[in-house]
This record gives C-alpha cells, sequence and structure tokens, in this order.
C-alpha cells in the first residue's frame, strides 16, 4: 500500500497522472506532434463523411458523372474508409502522411460519382493542407524553443 501523495489522490508518489504510468521512472512522455494531431482530426471527421458519403452513392448510384452499380458505390467507400483508419493507425510514421495526401485525392475523385464531394473534397484536402503546413510550423518552433 503506497501513501497518499501530496494531492491527496492515493497515488504512488511517482505515478502522479495518466501519463505518469506510461512512461518510465523520472521521465516524462515525449510531447505529441501537433501536425499528427490536426492530421487525426482531419481524418477522423473525413470518416464519418466518407461513410456517409458511400451510403448516399448506395442510394443514388447514378447521380454523378461516372455511373457505377449500388454495391460497388458501397464497396468503394467502405474501401475509402479503411484506407483512412490504417491512416489514422499510422501517423506515427512518416510515410502514413503521404496516405493522408492519397485519400485528399480519391475524395475529390468521389466527385465523379456524386458532384457534392467535389465540394467536400475540396474543403478537407484545405483543411489538410493547413493542418499539415500549421502543424509542421508549430512543431518547429516547439523544437525550436525546447
Amino acid at each position: 500500500m503506497t501513501a497518499p501523495s501530496a494531492s491527496g489522490a492515493g497515488l504512488p508518489d511517482d505515478a502522479e497522472g495518466p501519463d505518469a504510468a506510461s512512461a518510465p521512472a523520472g521521465r516524462t512522455p515525449a510531447p505529441r506532434s501537433i501536425k499528427r494531431s490536426l492530421a487525426s482530426i482531419v481524418l477522423g471527421f473525413e470518416l464519418i463523411v466518407v461513410f456517409l458519403a458511400a451510403l448516399v452513392n448506395f442510394g443514388l448510384p447514378t447521380a454523378g458523372l461516372v455511373s457505377i452499380g449500388p454495391v460497388a458505390a458501397l464497396v468503394s467507400g467502405g474501401v475509402v474508409c479503411l484506407l483512412i483508419v490504417i491512416t489514422l493507425g499510422l501517423l506515427r510514421h512518416p510515410f502514413a502522411y503521404v496516405l493522408g495526401w492519397i485519400v485528399q485525392a480519391l475524395i475529390l475523385l468521389a466527385g465523379l460519382l456524386n458532384p457534392g464531394m467535389f465540394f467536400v473534397g475540396a474543403i478537407f484536402a484545405a483543411m489538410w493542407t493547413y493542418a499539415m503546413i500549421s502543424g509542421g510550423r508549430i512543431d518547429r518552433h516547439n523544437k525550436e524553443n525546447a
């Protein structure tokens, strides 16, 4: 049994928070990259939108410039959703950001199936671009000032 810490929460003295349990004793965990955080936010919202767009394309398979069957529309939307989930899981690696750019291109191309996706894809591509530029700039600034 450990003595209550100064905060009175009953935690051991060397484990003052939820992140302290995963870090080795005497070290704090490395701060998470702002670029990675912004990328995960954009991709998370894209996942929801692509899933809903796949359902729309399933119900309206002939709405766009290219006509595919309803099952193909649902499967292609599922593949893009799976690619987004994989990209989210790999964001700790630099190549995942290239996958993120590929996702942006695929969502823009989804405008061929549903013209509204050109607009949605352009908005998400702009958000992704902003996240990559600003997140990288903030991370460089934080690294220089550390």
